[in-house]
């Protein structure tokens, strides 16, 4: 018996041997604390487009920016190939996940991504024309760049699984950039990106916005924890409420132009009306305002430059300046302030920056009349989003922002995602 063990001894002296050499090789699976998207804005139609890995083998996917969006989703009716494309069962896990429960039916021949039988189905919504269609719930991979605490690109990481909406080319129809093959949403939703990035990579549940107002250099959006070059100083933050569809509202209380309270009865921007609050959106290219609210709204902001003359309204603007009169400095121009729950968290966008140039000789308010029956009394759209910081932290439900965009250490249109580093270029100006 003793010789047996002895023979045996060096087998077992020499496997562990190997097994502890082995281990020595084995590395603990990367876990990324922050991710980047790069954002670029589309000239065509003001609105953001990034691009997103995606498929086997991976291709970069052009999708439009949906800050409210309940699904990512693509075209899949269209030379959609991934050899990693799977479309989970009906009452599935992944169905249960997305909180879907329609059975997805196929009336074609023969199975394609977008197209089989017994599998989920889900709503998915254009933005521009509210239209809806049934698509179907698909996963498949989904990559990503990492980026370090000193804002050095890492790595790609991938998303094996990545659950998303497969739905027809006939959704891109609207007011969508040329190039978009779906919308990459952020809305607070299971499915969305931010939840998926979060629960995947083991970070709290955060993303920041910093869209770049320049159609040349790229914005982005940030998941998980912020790198040390662009940790926000001094953020004031607000409540967040979530609409049933995982839209984004805060309650914007009171608002003032050039330091004096547009006198407007409160009741018109509270949820007695019927509102959720202030929505905020990157599909909407300009702020929009409810229509009993644009006209008191326009009229204020013009009495503030009553000496500066007004020229016929371009569409979609309902106010529009003689640029060449208008007074050149941030000073001279009326800043706009949304009061929050208190006097002391305020959210100004300077009057030079609520301008918009139409034409040459042309600046006009870039608020636009939403009608008189919008989802929303206010709607703070992409272009007073732009060159703005601004954190939704999930797990706490709030945003962050900058007061204003002067005490804001850096612009959103300063990243290199090209180059050996990704970094914000800091402004010494504040400009």
């Amino acid at each position: 018996m003793a010789s047996t063990f002895n023979i045996f001894l060096p087998i077992i002296f020499l496997a562990l041997i190997s097994t502890t050499s082995c281990s020595h090789d084995v590395r603990a699976p990367f876990k990324p604390t922050s991710l980047v998207l790069p954002v670029r804005k589309d000239p065509a139609t003001n609105l953001h487009v990034t691009n997103l890995r995606k498929r086997t083998p991976p291709v970069p996917v052009p999708l439009l920016l949906d800050l409210n969006g309940r699904f990512l989703w693509v075209t899949c009716d269209q030379n959609y190939s991934s050899s990693t494309y799977y479309a989970p069962f009906c009452h599935s896990t992944q169905c249960d996940r997305a909180g879907v429960h329609y059975c997805h039916k196929c009336r074609l021949s023969s199975a394609r991504p977008g197209c089989h039988n017994n599998t989920c189905g889900v709503l998915v919504t254009n933005p521009f024309t509210e239209r809806q269609t049934i698509s179907e719930l698909a996963q498949d991979v989904v990559s990503i760049p990492a980026i370090d605490q000193a804002s050095n690109p890492s790595q790609w990481v991938t998303i094996p699984h990545f659950l998303f909406a497969c739905a027809p080319s006939s959704l891109l129809r609207g007011q969508y950039p040329q190039s978009v093959q779906g919308v990459a949403a952020l809305g607070h939703t299971a499915v969305a990106l931010p939840m998926q990035l979060a629960s995947n990579f083991g970070f709290q549940p955060q993303f920041s916005l910093c869209l770049s107002s320049s159609t040349t250099e790229d914005g982005g959006v940030f998941f998980g924890s912020l790198p040390s070059k662009v940790q926000p100083r001094a953020l004031a933050y607000t409540p967040v409420s979530v609409g049933g569809q995982g839209v984004y509202y805060i309650l914007v209380k009171s608002v003032k132009i050039n330091n004096k309270r547009v006198p407007f009865n409160t009741s018109l921007i509270s949820t007695t009306r019927g509102f959720k609050g202030t929505l905020i959106s990157t599909t909407t290219p300009y702020s929009a305002l409810e229509h009993s609210v644009f006209k008191i709204f326009t009229q204020f902001f013009a009495d503030q430059l009553a000496g500066v003359p007004q020229v016929e309204a371009i569409p979609p603007f309902g106010l529009c300046f003689d640029a060449n009169i208008l007074p050149p400095t941030r000073v001279g121009t009326p800043n706009i302030d949304f009061v929050m729950q208190n006097k002391n968290v305020t959210w100004t966008f300077l009057g030079v920056d609520a301008l918009v140039r139409v034409r040459p000789n042309v600046s006009c308010l870039a608020f636009v009349d939403a009608g008189s029956d919008p989802g929303a009394a206010i709607t703070i759209g992409a272009y007073q989003l732009e060159d703005n910081f601004v954190h939704f932290d999930l797990s706490r439900s709030r945003v962050g922002f900058y007061k204003s965009r002067l005490s804001q250490p850096f612009r959103c249109s300063n990243f290199n995602f090209t180059g050996a580093r990704l970094a914000m270029e800091v402004d010494a100006t504040g400009e």
